[in-house]
């Protein structure tokens, strides 16, 4: 069995597992193997459509223990869908989250190697780098700001190891698909000028995407839930049932304030953030 009577019926409750172990372990492995490969697999609300949320985090969490277990280190996590109207296209009313490890990090300044994405996309989002410990729940947003080392410009590199659009149903991805492909991280750089989180209002930040010096996307990091660090917040709570922490050292992308802008081989991006600096890159 792999479908547990409630997920049989209509309109599952997305907070309950439905899938067996076994299940989460060989759908965690697909996606595993689909990195590797550079080959996209069925989304797996198309064939467990009783599929939760609760499920992808589950096959998110199994993916990653993979990769710790052959030596992968924790650098951070992401927070995705923060924005008002992507919450809205995904049907669901809160962000999603994923673990961003040390082999996804890129420098600024340098090439990024095309060939370890399948579909990259990349988006503006600003870093927390935590100086202390944060645990749910009961994390406040000053509980946040109390915890910020500082918050220095980032690009996200998202990828899909799932179709986006089911080549035998023409069903689209679900919010539980995504969020089983590790919330569609895949790198992240960042760059520019480090600050306190007290010294800027980080809602009036700003920045400008260019992708072959024509700029594609403008945004304001206040589309994030109002304040980025809101975000960091509700992540803290948020891996608190899992017995997870936000830990110190670690970096936190607190979400785009872009749409994600598509990448070729050959493209050179640049970052402006103004008054903190930009962060220019190459897909090679």
């Amino acid at each position: 069995m792999t479908l547990n009577n409630q997920a049989r019926g209509q309109g599952a409750d997305q907070s309950v597992p439905t899938l067996d172990p076994g299940v989460i372990d060989a759908l965690a492995a697909e996606l595993h193997h689909a990195e590797k490969s550079r080959e996209q697999i069925r989304q797996f609300s198309v064939r467990y459509p009783g599929l939760t949320i609760a499920d992808g985090y589950r096959i998110s969490k199994q993916w990653v223990d993979f990769k710790l277990a052959a030596g992968r280190t924790v650098f951070g996590h992401k927070i995705g869908l923060t924005s008002r109207a992507m919450q809205q296209a995904a049907g669901i009313t809160e962000p999603d989250y994923g673990t961003l490890l040390d082999d996804m990090v890129f420098e600024q300044g340098g090439d990024v190697p095309f060939g370890r994405f399948i579909t990259p996309k990349v988006e503006v989002e600003l870093a927390f780098v935590l100086g202390k410990r944060l645990e749910g729940p009961g994390v406040t947003i000053f509980d946040v700001l109390k915890a910020t080392e500082y918050v220095i410009p980032a690009v996200e590199i998202i990828d899909s190891r799932t179709f986006p659009v089911d080549p035998e149903t023409g069903t689209r991805r679900k919010v539980q698909d995504t969020i089983s492909d590790n919330a569609a991280n895949a790198g992240i750089i960042v760059g520019g000028l480090p600050v306190r989180p007290d010294k800027v209002d980080m809602r009036w930040i700003g920045a400008m995407l260019s992708r072959n010096a024509v700029i594609e996307e403008t945004g304001l990091a206040a589309g994030v839930l109002n304040n980025p660090a809101n975000g960091v917040a509700w992540l803290a709570n948020r891996l608190a049932p899992w017995g997870q922490s936000l830990e110190a050292g670690e970096t936190v992308l607190g979400g785009s304030f872009t749409r994600p802008v598509e990448v070729k081989p050959g493209d050179v991006f640049n970052a402006d953030f103004g008054p903190l600096g930009a962060i220019g890159f190459r897909f090679v």
